[in-house]
């Protein structure tokens, strides 16, 4: 059986294995498939292999390993045209980013999935990416938009009629409406999903929807039925065995000891979380722990321990990362606060974090940031400001059913019967630090600041509305955050203000808080009383605050770069063709991608047929010029004088034939990049005109007495040895070092032997649609002699010999080495037997024994010389630039000729 046929059976068996749990059994399964594939030299089947691994490893849950399988499966699918699969890589390595918590990434590689799918028309992959998206969004609590992807991705595989697929997708709505506070329509999708019936029994799937079913019934307080669940994910998740992936083993278990905290099995609770930590989880996992303890620990009054936790939590708690946990921290502060005789911080806590938490959009975990700041104003008889919370978190807890909160409520609502202790906790005089630490904290999220700012000068005013907006050019007004008013009466207020109309009788306080991008920030109150001197004072040091605050935001985001929908750069090549399978070229890509946003002068060396030119197009195409135009020059085509004029132009008149003005090359790349080719070759009169250009940005055509400034950049390339021209008085010193301020270096193909399966298949590919000859093959044969072939000529060489064999061969055929060109089929004769086994030290094929006698050559002669390069060229009968280019071909090492004209 061939090694082809073997890798498709051997990833079939890997496949299968995966479905039911065994990721050891498929991970080396599917390392038999790739091995076989790599024997075959099939890109396409070298791309599925690492495709089905990185889909092992992330359920194993190695991130590294996924990215590492991923990106070299990216290139040996785009050479074979697989975009159905592409996309599939795009997909998988945006789960692998949004882990990382990359969502900005995340989103651009799912983006680029879409768009690969839908080009196929591949709904089934199409529907397995909505899917991804959803739950990125639901990631960064963006549910609404989740929402309506998770929609699309049930109804794309109900109409492909994918049985897994559909389990998945429903899956994922069941988790956004438990988000969304829509519980019964959550359990509608996940008992639908239990339902879907599939020739394989997914175990992760019905994990998860276990686990939901859990969560559910945890938030409506009924503790029996959500432990049944948890238990029944428990056991789904274990049918994997030791091979799953621990993260859902951490779901559940972090489930458990909320549900004991819920049950109010404090110590339980306590000891479960401390089993979690003890068990070394991954730092999410682990500060869920930290909390659901921290609370269990306030809850039993031991508040010492309790800030022990809470202090470690804060140590490692990113508010821009996890930003709905900050929330519940905060209100877990305020709990501490509450009970160790602090109400104003208490209060201050408790109010950031409904606000970040209805900012969100995590209606349950609000709401319980709302009970407890309604309980604790309660408390003290501020009867409006506590009902207007009391019956925020009411409203929830009813539809979502939550009946022990629901219970937890109607308590405090009894509160506002009794006599309060007469504590004002909302705006008293000393409590200025509190509203200063409030607005600091709330600059982790502009978004937050913006609101928290809104809440606090209503708060200090007494006032009926305060909104936060950036005044636009022309006039206009955009409403960034309201408190106390709806967005509409919010922009209404603001053009009022902004147009100097008075508020009534009352009063309009606008203090400028900064600038936006897109104008200058203001807050604004307004109050339907006059609003005295010390109210005054306090909103002017809410608005410094918040201006202080928005400055550092600004200042995080210049520092962090702007995040944009790029696509995963390490797995899109730069062009079409430019593939990179191999660690010499990931180099070369890694250089190029440095170098975008700069307009530093580059110098790309290498080999005849390495790919110079197509580097210099991808450094163009990364730059902020990539969308004007590139020129490329060759040097060696012309003389002095015409060298002159076609780079630099001339004025009509200015010399015979010259009968009208022309820019030249330069002046026509003006705004774009001019790619110089074979720059040694740049004869040596023309030389200072370039250096001046490169200098000073300045050119002199031809008869004008004038210079003329012209923004272009300047890429070159050469193949010769510019330090020796240089020493031979053929190029100019100071332009040499003025070129290369940045230096790339294409590898020679033998030096990336690696990629030749990969750029074979996609030249055939190429040559095949080009010249109309479907279904052409190239034979294993074929391969093993490209792969052992030393290629001269690189790229463009091999390029050109599958183009000459598809030209040669019929449709439908296969490409063996009788239809290659006599120096590559030397090394087996067309129709010989297969060569004998070889001794060790023998040369694997005539090119390797050309090269042996070359080395053995070249060694006894540098030998002979003492190591002088002029006197071995000579006695070769090879020039100097010859005889380095063997040199460095062949890997010998010299000493430089500065050392041996020093004998």
């Amino acid at each position: 059986m061939s090694s082809g046929r073997l890798s498709t059976l051997w990833r079939l068996h890997g496949r299968l294995a995966s479905a039911r749990g065994d990721q050891s059994r498929a991970i080396a399964l599917h390392g038999r498939a790739l091995k076989q594939a790599e024997i075959a030299h099939d890109s396409h089947a070298i791309g599925l292999a690492h495709y089905e691994l990185g889909q092992c490893y992330r359920q194993v849950g190695d991130v590294a390993i996924v990215r590492e399988h991923i990106t070299k499966a990216a290139p040996a699918l785009h050479a074979a045209g697989d975009r159905r699969h592409l996309a599939l890589v795009h997909s998988l390595s945006s789960i692998s980013l949004a882990q990382l918590g990359r969502y900005d990434e995340a989103m651009a590689a799912l983006r680029h999935a879409e768009r690969l799918a839908s080009l196929v028309q591949a709904d089934d992959v199409l529907a397995t990416v909505c899917g991804n998206q959803a739950n990125v969004m639901m990631l960064e609590h963006r549910y609404e938009q989740a929402l309506a992807l998770a929609e699309r991705s049930v109804a794309l595989h109900e109409a492909h009629g994918s049985g897994h697929g559909l389990a998945v997708a429903l899956a994922t709505l069941g988790q956004i409406c438990v988000r969304l506070g829509d519980l019964t329509r959550a359990e509608e999708a996940l008992h639908r999903a239990r339902d879907v019936r599939s020739p394989i029994q997914f175990h992760e799937t019905t994990g998860a929807v276990f686990d939901t079913l859990a969560q559910i019934h945890l938030i409506r307080g009924r503790y029996e039925a959500a432990s049944e669940f948890l238990g029944r994910a428990g056991e789904a998740y274990g049918a994997y065995g030791r091979q799953t992936s621990r993260w859902y083993e951490w779901s559940v278990r972090a489930l458990g000891a909320r549900l004991a905290l819920r049950r109010g099995t404090l110590d339980e609770a306590v000891a479960r979380a401390d089993e979690i930590l003890g068990a070394g989880a991954p730092p999410f996992d682990a500060l869920q722990a930290t909390l659901i303890a921290a609370e269990a620990l306030i809850l039993a009054g031991r508040l010492g321990e309790a800030e022990q936790r809470l202090a470690s939590a804060a140590d490692v708690l990113d508010p821009r990362v996890v930003p709905a946990t900050w929330g519940e921290y905060l209100r877990l502060r305020g709990m501490l606060q509450a009970r160790s005789g602090g109400p104003v911080d208490a209060y201050h806590d408790f109010a950031q974090s409904a606000t970040l938490l209805d900012l969100l959009g995590e209606r349950y975990q609000a709401a319980l940031s709302h009970l407890a700041l309604g309980r604790l104003v309660a408390e003290t008889g501020a009867r409006s400001v506590a009902e207007r919370h009391l019956d925020k978190a009411l409203g929830v807890f009813k539809q979502l059913g939550a009946e022990r909160d629901l219970a937890d409520t109607l308590a405090a609502r009894g509160l506002l019967t009794t006599i309060g202790s007469g504590e004002y906790v909302i705006s008293p005089a000393d409590a200025d630090d509190a509203i200063v630490r409030r607005i600091v904290d709330a600059a982790a999220l502009p978004d937050l600041l913006a609101r928290e700012t809104a809440a606090a000068m209503l708060e200090a005013a007494a006032g009926d509305g305060a909104v936060v907006f950036v005044e636009l050019a022309g006039g206009d007004v955009r409403v960034v955050a309201a408190a106390g008013c709806d967005l509409e009466a919010a922009r209404a207020l603001t053009r009022s203000a902004t147009h100097g109309n008075v508020y009534g009788r009352g009063a309009v306080v606008l203090e400028p808080i900064g600038r936006d991008l897109e104008g200058p920030r203001f807050a604004l109150v307004a109050s339907s009383r006059p609003i005295g001197h010390p109210v005054m004072r306090r909103l002017r040091m809410i608005a410094a605050v918040a201006r202080q605050g928005f400055a550092l935001c600004a200042a995080r985001d210049r520092s962090t770069g702007p995040v944009g929908p790029t696509v995963d750069r390490s797995l899109e090549p730069l062009l079409p063709g430019f593939l990179s399978a191999s660690a010499a070229m990931a180099r070369v890509v890694e250089q190029i991608q440095r170098l975008q946003g700069n307009e530093l002068t580059v110098l790309i060396t290498g080999e005849s047929g390495t790919g110079k030119e197509l580097v210099a197009r991808a450094i163009h195409v990364g730059s902020h010029r990539s969308a004007a135009m590139f020129l490329p020059y060759n040097c060696t085509t012309t003389g002095r004088d015409l060298a002159d004029s076609q780079l630099f132009g001339h004025r009509r008149g200015a010399f015979t034939g010259a009968v009208s003005d022309q820019p030249g090359l330069v002046r026509s790349a003006s705004g774009g990049t001019l790619f110089l080719d074979e720059i040694g070759d740049l004869p040596l009169d023309v030389q200072p005109k370039l250096l001046r250009f490169l200098e000073q940005s300045e050119i002199m055509p031809i008869g004008d007495s004038r210079p003329q400034r012209v923004d272009g950049r300047v890429l070159a390339a050469t193949n010769a040895d510019l330090e020796q021209r240089v020493a031979e008085g053929k190029f100019r010193e100071d332009l040499y070092y003025r070129l290369g301020v940045i230096r790339i270096h294409v590898p020679p193909l033998r030096d990336r032997r690696e990629e030749i399966p990969h750029l074979s298949t996609f030249f055939l590919r190429e040559a095949a649609e080009r010249l109309g000859k479907p279904d052409i093959q190239l034979s294993s044969e074929a391969l093993d002699l490209f792969s052992q072939y030393w290629w001269p000529g690189n790229v463009r060489q091999l390029k050109n010999e599958i183009q000459r064999a598809v030209a040669m061969s019929a449709p439908g055929g296969t490409i063996e080495p009788s239809h290659l060109s006599p120096e590559i089929g030397a090394a087996r004769l067309p129709g010989s037997a297969p060569a004998p086994r070889r001794s060790a030290g023998t040369p694997a094929n005539l090119a390797a024994a050309v090269e042996e006698v070359e080395r053995d050559l070249i060694r006894a002669s540098l030998d002979r010389t003492g190591g002088n390069i002029s006197e071995t060229a000579r006695s070769l009968g090879l020039t100097r630039r010859g005889l380095y280019l063997k040199l460095r071909r062949l890997g010998l090492e010299t000493r430089s000729e500065s050392e041996v004209d020093a004998r």
